[in-house]
């Protein structure tokens, strides 16, 4: 182990969930989340990194056509103490019937317990997507369900539905989440009845809930397959939306109707159901 550490705190002013998409494909290690920004750690400078961030948002400026701030801060600190540190600041969540704790935390005598650990994850159900998704889950999975969880990152969405007795298929483009969502899976003692690399293209199964925790734009990419792996009363969860691109999205579901709409903070979620022909 080297005597030093590299910690960079990343700030930004705006798009909080895409600056986190771009750093779990860029990354080779992981990161912590922060309700304004990100702290990353490493044993290697991180200026590489600071340029990649630069080039993001100057990449995502020109492209919403808005001013966006970051700002950094990169310290070099002993390489004895970040890790104690690291998880003191990871506090566990309860979320309707859901307790989410690292490994290290007791879990809790009433609640259904995920075990997450931050260092294989990229969600953790602290960002008020993967929360807002949580207590939809909640409410609507029952035992006995099947369950299809698209874009899956850490595997917390597909892992709260195992525990309410559901089975669960899952998938994510990144390789490096997919293994994660099996890690965690395994934390907690369970297994996906399906888990693979890519999209959910050309599935020849149906669900009674789809969820997709992903940015607006890929979800109206993605409209008709998730349709497609829909039963005919299929809930279909909805997540990561900012609340000013709802109507964009709730055009390519006009098929739908909204069950449920779950607002926290500048997201939405929404919860649909096929409308009845």
């Amino acid at each position: 182990m080297q005597e030093h550490y590299y910690e960079l705190r990343v700030k930004v002013s705006a798009h909080h969930a895409l600056y986190a998409d771009f750093l779990a494909d860029t990354l080779p290690i992981g990161f912590e989340e922060l309700d304004d920004g990100f702290i990353i750690r490493s044993e290697d400078n991180l200026e590489t990194i600071v340029w990649g961030l630069e080039q993001f948002t100057e990449a995502l400026q020109r492209a919403l056509g808005e001013d966006i701030e970051i700002e950094f801060e990169q310290k070099e600190l002993q390489n004895n103490d970040w890790v104690e540190s690291y998880k003191n600041s990871i506090q566990p969540l309860a979320i309707d019937k859901f307790y989410i704790h690292p490994t290290w935390s007791d879990p809790h005598p009433n609640l259904i317990n995920i075990a997450i650990d931050p260092a294989l994850a990229f969600g953790t159900g602290h960002h008020p997507t993967t929360a807002s998704s949580l207590r939809a889950i909640s409410k609507y999975v029952k035992e006995g369900d099947k369950l299809l969880d698209v874009g899956c990152g850490s595997g917390i969405l597909g892992i709260g539905a195992m525990k309410l007795g559901a089975t669960v298929d899952a998938c994510d483009t990144d390789p490096i989440s997919v293994e994660n969502a099996i890690q965690n899976a395994k934390l907690n003692g369970l297994e996906f009845h399906s888990i693979w690399e890519g999209s959910a293209t050309n599935l020849d199964e149906t669900y009674n809930v789809v969820v997709a925790n992903i940015v607006a734009d890929v979800l109206t990419f993605i409209a008709t397959d998730l349709k497609k792996a829909m039963k005919d009363d299929a809930v279909l969860i909805l997540s990561g939306i900012l609340d000013k691109y709802e109507e964009k999205v709730l055009a390519y579901y006009k098929d739908c109707d909204i069950i449920e709409k779950i607002a926290q903070e500048e997201w939405v979620t929404l919860v649909l159901k096929k409308k009845e022909k």
